[in-house]
Formats: C-alpha cells, sequence, structure tokens
C-alpha cells in the first residue's frame, strides 16, 4: 500500500464511505505479510515511496506468483528482477498485463498509473553495446519509480569524440549513470565534465584481467573526478534506485 492509497482510505473512512471493519480489514496486513516462505514488506511504500522489489532469480515460479498476488491485493505496482525468458512467460500467463522487459530480465505490472515526479532527467549512458543489459536494468528501475529517463550507449573511452557528440543532453541531466566494464574509465571522465551527481556501475564485461568487473570496480572506486559514486558489479538495480532517490522531488 502506497501513500496515495492510504491517504485515498482514510479520506474515505472519514467521509463515511466506508465502514471501519472496511477499512481494518485493508490495514490488517501491514506492516508485512508472514506467507512462510516469506514476509512481505508491505509498508515499504509508505518508508520508502517504492513497493518491495521481487528477487527472481532462484525462486520457483510459484513462489513469484504468490508473492505478487499479495503485492497486487495491496494495490502495488509489482516489479521483479532477474528474472529469466522462461520464467517471465509463466508467470505472463498468470499474469497477461505483465511487461516484460527482456534486455534488462525484468518483469513489470501497473496496476496504479506511474506520475512523473522526478526534478529532472536520469540520463543512462553506457561505454560498450555489451553494458546494456545492466543499463537497461537501471532505466526500468528509475521509470518504475516516476523518472524521465534519458539513454545513451556505445559512448567508451575508445572513441571520446562519441561522447562529446552528445554533450547538451549530458548537460541537461540531473543525475547519471554510468556502466563500463573492462577497465571502467567512462564514469571518470563523465564525472570531470559535469556538476551532477555520477553513479558509476561496473560491470562483469572485459578479457581475463578484468576479474569479471572487479577491474572496473578498482578503477571507478579510484575514480580522481569528485561526485562519482560507486555500485556493485553489474548492479543496474541498485544505481537506478539511487539515483531515482537521488532524483525525487
Amino acid at each position: 500500500m502506497n501513500q496515495d492509497a492510504l491517504t485515498d482510505l482514510l479520506n474515505r473512512l472519514a467521509r463515511g464511505e466506508i465502514t471501519v471493519d472496511h477499512a481494518l480489514e485493508r490495514l490488517k496486513q501491514l506492516p508485512f505479510e508472514d506467507l512462510g516462505f516469506a514476509c512481505i514488506d508491505h509498508h515499504r511504500a509508505l518508508r520508502k515511496g517504492l513497493s518491495e522489489v521481487i528477487f527472481g532469480q532462484g525462486k520457483e515460479v510459484s513462489a513469484i506468483i504468490r508473492i505478487m498476488e499479495q503485492m497486487l491485493s495491496q494495490q502495488d505496482n509489482v516489479l521483479v528482477t532477474r528474472l529469466s525468458p522462461q520464467k517471465a512467460g509463466e508467470i505472463q500467463r498468470r499474469f497477461p498485463e505483465g511487461d516484460y522487459h527482456e534486455t534488462a530480465k525484468m518483469l513489470t505490472l501497473i496496476r496504479q498509473p506511474i506520475q512523473i515526479s522526478g526534478r529532472g532527467t536520469i540520463l543512462i549512458m553506457t561505454a560498450g553495446t555489451s553494458d546494456i543489459p545492466v543499463a537497461e536494468e537501471a532505466a526500468v528501475v528509475a521509470r518504475f519509480m516516476g523518472n524521465e529517463v534519458d539513454t545513451i550507449y556505445d559512448v567508451g573511452v575508445a572513441g571520446l569524440h562519441r561522447l562529446l557528440g552528445h554533450w547538451e543532453r549530458i548537460t541537461k541531466a540531473s543525475v547519471l549513470v554510468v556502466a563500463a566494464g573492462m577497465e571502467g574509465a567512462l564514469p571518470s571522465v563523465v564525472g570531470g565534465l559535469v556538476d551532477k551527481p555520477v553513479i558509476a556501475v561496473p560491470t562483469s564485461v572485459g578479457y581475463g584481467a578484468s576479474f569479471q568487473g572487479i577491474a572496473a570496480l578498482l578503477g571507478m572506486l579510484n575514480s580522481c573526478a569528485a561526485g562519482v559514486t560507486v555500485v556493485n558489479i553489474d548492479n543496474g538495480f541498485g544505481a537506478g534506485y539511487a539515483a531515482g532517490l537521488i532524483n525525487r522531488a
């Protein structure tokens, strides 16, 4: 249950449109609901402005569907991350209105229209095309949180002129998410050009000495550009969420 839904419930109770028993029925599962295998945090949208997100990797489809059913009963929008196409297909048989974002491996189900509430545009960038799945994960999350999102892909330091060709869009952004593998240099370059927060996302893209993203992670942590913060390897979700919080009006 989000803040708008709770406000509407209380206003309807105050106007006498619903009974106290009806209101109690809606509220009795707050702040959390224990399903035996999962405890759903129905209060999270009230505390943080976004309902609980379901991590799909490693979960049985039946468990994901059960959690979704209980969240939807509270009028929450649903976001499932790290979801394979096979699992997504099974879930969509139960919820045909769910949208599967194949590149990001995420599923969204929107019951309450998402209002744009961010104060500016979140720009999501990648060094190469192999970084796009991680960037798309960030983009889906940021849009789900009610933000305008712009994307610029494949502008890494191997061809720096490509980056400068998007100067106007870069300087207009209020928050920037920059995903890169290999040596992870792009966030440092971007951080040296803008006066806005830069969230760096190391990806596990690269040859042997990249150590599945550790080289990029260490390079970003050692960035000499001020204003660059770093999330975990391949953590597009965390980057998109952080960008959404920063961009919140």
